[in-house]
C-alpha cells in the first residue's frame, strides 16, 4: 500500500492505495487504461473531497511542464500541473500576461480551472473563463482534444468539469500584452459607507478585495489594485467613504507580518506581482486553516451582508478572516459565476471543523434565498439537490460527462452526490 496522500490543509487524507506521478503522455495513458477508478489531484489547495477516490489518484506534476506562447492567436499553451505563479514568470519575460489572478500564485493551472477558482474585478471572469481548448486522456487511455471552435456549445461544459471528464495534460489560455498594477490598502471601511455606495467601492479598481472579521460595523480593509494602462476615477486619497489609507504594507490577517504579501503603498509593479495577494516566493505553510466560499448575484450583495450580519457572532467564533470579491458572469455550466455577475463572500476558519461544521449550515440557510453556490472545492453542507438545482446546465453536463465517461471511471463519491447521484 502506497503511502497515504492528504491535501495542503491535512483535513482531508486521500483513500486511493495507489499513487501515481507518471512523467510521460504514454505513462499516464497506461494508468488510466489500467485503472477501474481514477482522478486527478493537483495542488491539494481543495478542502473537501472532490479530488478524492478508493481506486487511483494521479498528479501530472511530473508531465514535461510545457508552456508555449503563440503570439499570432494571442494564447499561451501550458501543462496542466504548471503553477499559475510559475506561467505568470514566464509570460511576463516575453511580454504577456493573463487576464487575473487568484489570491495564491501556487495553484495548478488545471485543478483551479476545474473547480471555478477566480480573483477579483467586476469586468474579470474566473480564470476558467479564458481557457480556448484543452488536452484530456480519456477511460480508454486515448487523448481527445476539445476546443471553442471545434466543440460546438459543449465546450462550456467541459472546462469547469471537477475532474470528472479525463485526465487534463495541457490547456489552452487567452493572453494580452504585459501591463502594470499599483496596490493600496485602506483601513475601516463603514459598513454602512459600504452599504451605499458598493458599486463605486467594487468598481473602483481593477480588483478590489474586502476584508473583514464580522466583529465590528467597519470593514477591515480594502485592496484596490489599479491598472495603469486603464483610465480610473478613483485617485488615492488620504481619506475615502471614512476609511483612511494605510501608511504601511499590510496583510489580510490582523497582526501578521506583511512581509509575503504583494507590493502595496502604490508601487507599480507588473501584473503577476501585484494581483494576488501573496508573492510567489512565499511557500504557504502547511495550512492552519479551513475554507469555504459562497457565490450569489452582485446585485444581493448588500442583502446578503445584513443577513449574515444576523449571525455575526457566530461567524466570528470560528472565523480568521473574511474576504468578498466580485467576478464577472461566464457561460461555464459549472462554474459557480455562470449566468450573472457574481459576489463572492469568502471565510477563512481556524483549522477546527467541531467549531466550523455548526457554522456552515447557518450560513447556507441565510444565503439560500438568494441563490448562493458554494465554491466546488471548499467545504459546504449544501443538500445534493439543492447544489445540483442551482445550476440549469446541470442535465447538459451530465449527458456530457454519459458521452466522454460512459462508465463512469472518473467519478468519485463526491460527483456522485453533487453531479450524478445514480453514478460515481
Amino acid at each position: 500500500m502506497a503511502e497515504r496522500q492528504s491535501n495542503w490543509a491535512g483535513n482531508v487524507t486521500f483513500r486511493a492505495d495507489r499513487f501515481h506521478r507518471p512523467s510521460s503522455l504514454e505513462e499516464l495513458s497506461t494508468v488510466v487504461a489500467g485503472s477501474e477508478q481514477v482522478r486527478a489531484l493537483g495542488t491539494g489547495h481543495s478542502f473537501n473531497r472532490i479530488a478524492d477516490t478508493t481506486g487511483d489518484l494521479v498528479s501530472v506534476a511530473g508531465l514535461p511542464p510545457e508552456i508555449d506562447v503563440d503570439a499570432e492567436r494571442a494564447s499561451v499553451t501550458v501543462a496542466a500541473g504548471v503553477r499559475y505563479g510559475e506561467l505568470a514568470v514566464r509570460l511576463q519575460e516575453q511580454g504577456y500576461a493573463l487576464h487575473n489572478l487568484g489570491s495564491l500564485p501556487h495553484l495548478s493551472v488545471a485543478g483551479a480551472c476545474a473547480t471555478g477558482t477566480h480573483g477579483s474585478g467586476i469586468s474579470n471572469g474566473s480564470l476558467a473563463s479564458k481557457v480556448s481548448a484543452l488536452e484530456l486522456v480519456t477511460a480508454d487511455g486515448e487523448t481527445v482534444a476539445v476546443n471553442r471552435e471545434t466543440y460546438g456549445e459543449s465546450f462550456a461544459g467541459a472546462v469547469v468539469s471537477l475532474g470528472s471528464l479525463g485526465i487534463i495534460t495541457r490547456l489552452t489560455l487567452d493572453i494580452e500584452p504585459s501591463f502594470e498594477v499599483r496596490q493600496y490598502v485602506y483601513e475601516d471601511l463603514p459598513r454602512a459607507a459600504l452599504e451605499e455606495h458598493f458599486t463605486d467601492v467594487v468598481s473602483s479598481a481593477y480588483s478590489v478585495s474586502l476584508f473583514t472579521d464580522w466583529r465590528s460595523t467597519r470593514i477591515n480593509q480594502v485592496w484596490l489594485k489599479q491598472r495603469l494602462d486603464e483610465r480610473s476615477a478613483f485617485v488615492p486619497t488620504a481619506r475615502w467613504l471614512g476609511a483612511s489609507l494605510a501608511d504601511g504594507p499590510r496583510h489580510p490577517l490582523p497582526g501578521m507580518s506583511p512581509v509575503n504579501c504583494t507590493q502595496q503603498l502604490g508601487v507599480p509593479g507588473p501584473w503577476h506581482e501585484r494581483l494576488p495577494h501573496f508573492r510567489l516566493g512565499f511557500t504557504p505553510s502547511a495550512g492552519e486553516e479551513l475554507q469555504s466560499e459562497y457565490l450569489l448575484p452582485r446585485r444581493d450583495a448588500v442583502e446578503a451582508w445584513e443577513l449574515l450580519d444576523g449571525i455575526a457572532d457566530r461567524i466570528a467564533s470560528a472565523l480568521q478572516i473574511s474576504e468578498i470579491r466580485t467576478i464577472a458572469a461566464e457561460d461555464l455550466w459549472l462554474s459557480p459565476s455562470y449566468g450573472r455577475d457574481t459576489v463572492a463572500f469568502h471565510f477563512t476558519w481556524v483549522k477546527d471543523f467541531a467549531a466550523v461544521g455548526p457554522v456552515l449550515p447557518l450560513i447556507e440557510e441565510r444565503l439560500e434565498p438568494l441563490g448562493a453556490r458554494p465554491h466546488w472545492g471548499k467545504l459546504f453542507s449544501t443538500a445534493p439537490e439543492a447544489v445540483r438545482g442551482l445550476y440549469d446546465r446541470m442535465p447538459d453536463f451530465q449527458r456530457l460527462r454519459r458521452d466522454l465517461d460512459p462508465t463512469g471511471k472518473f467519478g468519485n463519491e463526491f460527483t456522485a452526490r453533487y453531479v450524478n447521484p445514480t453514478r460515481s
